[in-house]
């Protein structure tokens, strides 16, 4: 058995145009979504969703966030240093089509992105292209109130179709929407729209968001391979490993239960039709899902490519009790077994091992680890170095837990650790929780030089590619 990676494994990093970019009103950018969002707790930031920008009042993280939009080329450089053969990158919808509805696109925006990819061609860097990364044009997301309205969709197409015809011969792997599967529990960043567990319509909203966004995606994966014909597209999930708390049969029920909630959507995407248990959960919660002709050949015609996930942590679900915490934004249960990071995420590699294992037995199409990382307050020492050796240790446990997935027989695509550079949080808009291998000179507020340095981190992953991971494994 080979103890090393395949060559011609994708290694690399990943980030996000609202996380990144800032210059967030240049050429001819309007706001999007995210750029209503405040930075603070994790509540006051997501209440500040969708509403009108008082710059008096409030720092607005993605405004600014580390100006990957002026200093692309620096930062280009420095992932090939490191040897990277991948970089995931999103593009801004408001960058192409300001408002969402303009009958043409704005050519500035599209010029920034072949700029980009033109850079990262030069050091042989393969684009992995998110077309929604939790960022929709504010004016559609106020008209149409998000993805429960189908009057989406049109403007979607248009912007996919826009997309893929300028950038078909620079971008051959293609994402959806971002960690789809979030808006059953953030419908804010994950289909645009205001809506709680607590809302009354939550089940109602929620699933008919999912519809119109599976039907979206459909329309992309079509799309793609007619514009792209030697593209892929791939679906892209929050990989989400709930265990049942104890071995109560009514505990591993509801584990079951919580996982199905978040395969649904691959469900489809991969196996192109909505799944039997749907029928009695749609029943059972007044769930009429508004399906029209043709979307579900539409579905069944279109699925994806390839399965591209995020880990982070785990949690375990319990059928009855008290004592329920947030990690990563999704509600569970403490598994006394592992340990929390500052944020409450848990630390749990084998838990990736037994997560790309179900996939794969779920759905056997390649897998594609997109992101992944330990977000930690990094100290700059008097000598300028950054000693991060938590973030090597959590990241090797976490590439040993890959190559045992694929010595397990899992096709695996590649590695693209999240936040390759520091960028800006989604869940609390912090630069101080920081997941790069590159530090950028940022607080919380936006103050500082925007320089970037070089951490520990940054000379181990270098050797991690540069060994084809024999330096760890």
């Amino acid at each position: 058995m080979n103890k090393l990676f395949p060559k011609d494994f994708l290694w690399g990093g990943a980030i996000s145009a609202s996380q990144a970019e800032g210059a967030y009103l240049d050429d001819g950018k309007l706001p999007s979504t995210v750029d209503t969002m405040i930075s603070g707790p994790y509540m006051e930031r997501f209440a500040s969703f969708g509403k009108d920008i008082d710059l008096d009042n409030n720092y607005y993280p993605s405004h600014n966030a580390i100006d990957f939009y002026h200093r692309y080329k620096e930062d280009i450089a420095l992932f090939a240093e490191m040897g990277f053969k991948a970089l995931r990158v999103s593009i801004a919808w408001t960058r192409i089509y300001p408002r969402g509805d303009e009958n043409a696109p704005n050519e500035k925006g599209l010029q920034f992105y072949d700029d980009l990819f033109d850079e990262m061609k030069k050091y042989n860097i393969e684009p992995v292209v998110t077309i929604v990364h939790y960022d929709t044009p504010l004016y559609l997301a106020d008209k149409y109130g998000g993805w429960k309205n189908r009057e989406m969709i049109p403007y979607f197409e248009k912007y996919c179709k826009t997309i893929f015809e300028r950038y078909k011969d620079k971008v051959k792997l293609w994402l959806n929407f971002n960690e789809i599967n979030s808006m059953t529990f953030m419908g804010i960043l994950g289909a645009s729209m205001p809506v709680f567990r607590s809302s009354p319509d939550y089940f109602q909203s929620t699933y008919n968001a999912a519809h119109n966004m599976l039907v979206a995606a459909a329309i992309a994966t079509k799309l793609c391979h007619e514009i792209i014909p030697d593209g892929q597209m791939g679906m892209m999930l929050a990989g989400q490993l709930i265990y049942a708390a104890t071995c109560d049969p009514a505990d591993e029920w509801q584990s079951l239960y919580e996982n199905r909630r978040h395969y649904f959507f691959a469900d489809v995407m991969m196996r192109g039709h909505y799944p039997a248990y749907t029928k009695r959960f749609y029943e059972e919660n007044n769930i009429t899902v508004d399906i029209q002709d043709g979307d579900l050949e539409l579905l069944s015609e279109n699925t994806c490519d390839f399965l591209a996930f995020s880990y982070y942590s785990t949690m375990t679900a319990k059928a009855q009790g008290e004592g329920a915490s947030i990690g990563n934004m999704v509600t569970g249960f403490d598994n006394p077994y592992l340990k929390k990071s500052e944020w409450g995420w848990t630390t749990d590699p084998t838990g990736l091992r037994i997560l790309m294992n179900n996939l794969y037995d779920r759905y056997e199409k390649p897998l594609f680890l997109v992101e992944n990382g330990l977000g930690a307050k990094d100290e700059i020492n008097e000598d300028g170095t950054i000693n991060d050796d938590y973030r090597i240790d959590y990241l090797k446990q976490h590439i040993e837990a890959i190559k045992e997935a694929m010595d397990d027989g899992v096709e695996t695509m590649g590695y693209l650790s999240w936040g390759c550079i520091d960028l800006v949080s989604c869940s609390s808009g912090e630069m101080s929780k920081r997941y790069g291998y590159i530090y950028v000179d940022v607080d919380d507020q936006g103050n500082g030089t925007f320089n970037r340095y070089k951490k520990k981190s940054f000379d181990w992953y270098k050797e991690v590619i540069k060994t084809d991971g024999g330096n760890i494994l």
